[in-house]
C-alpha cells in the first residue's frame, strides 16, 4: 500500500521518493510500512529539540511532547503545531486505527491513539524512520 497523492505541498513521484530515501524508509513512509518495536534510533531519545518528517524535514513534534509509553515506539502527545500532522481513518490489518501523515509531504509516520498519560489523552507512536532530529541550539 502506498500513500495517496492526495494535495500536498510538496510532491514527488515513486521514483524521486525511492531515490531519496533509504529504503527502510520509503518502506515505512511511502508504503505505510512499521519498523520493529526497541529498535527505532528515537524510541529512547530524550535530548531538547524537535522532530522533523524525514522527507520533507517539516517540524512535526518537539522534546517538550515527548514521553517514554513503553510501547517501543516514539511516542509524543501533541504535535508541534495544528495542520502539522493529518489523521486519517485506517482499517488495513483487521484493525480500526487513526493513521498519522505528514501535512506537507503525506509521509506515513505512525498512528495515534487515545491513551495517552498527558493532559492530551494522546499517544502519538512514531515510527524513527519517519522522523530526524534537530538537536536545540545552546
Amino acid at each position: 500500500m502506498t500513500i495517496d497523492k492526495g494535495t500536498y505541498e510538496i510532491t514527488k513521484s515513486e521514483q524521486e521518493w525511492e531515490e531519496q530515501l533509504s529504503p527502510e524508509e520509503y518502506y515505512v513512509l511511502r508504503q505505510k510500512g512499521t519498523e520493529r518495536p526497541f529498535t527505532g534510533e528515537y524510541n529512547m531519545h530524550f535530548e531538547e529539540g524537535t522532530y522533523n518528517c524525514r522527507a520533507c524535514n517539516a517540524p512535526l513534534f518537539t522534546s517538550d511532547s515527548k514521553f517514554d509509553s513503553h510501547c517501543g515506539w516514539p511516542s509524543f502527545d501533541a504535535g508541534i503545531e495544528s495542520g502539522a500532522i493529518i489523521e486519517k481513518l485506517d482499517k488495513t490489518h483487521g484493525m480500526i486505527r487513526t493513521e498519522i501523515l505528514c501535512a506537507k509531504c503525506g509521509g506515513h509516520l505512525g498512528h495515534v491513539f487515545n491513551d495517552g498519560p498527558t493532559a492530551t489523552g494522546l499517544r502519538y507512536c512514531v515510527n524513527s524512520l519517519s522522523i530526524a532530529f534537530d538537536k536545540e541550539e545552546e
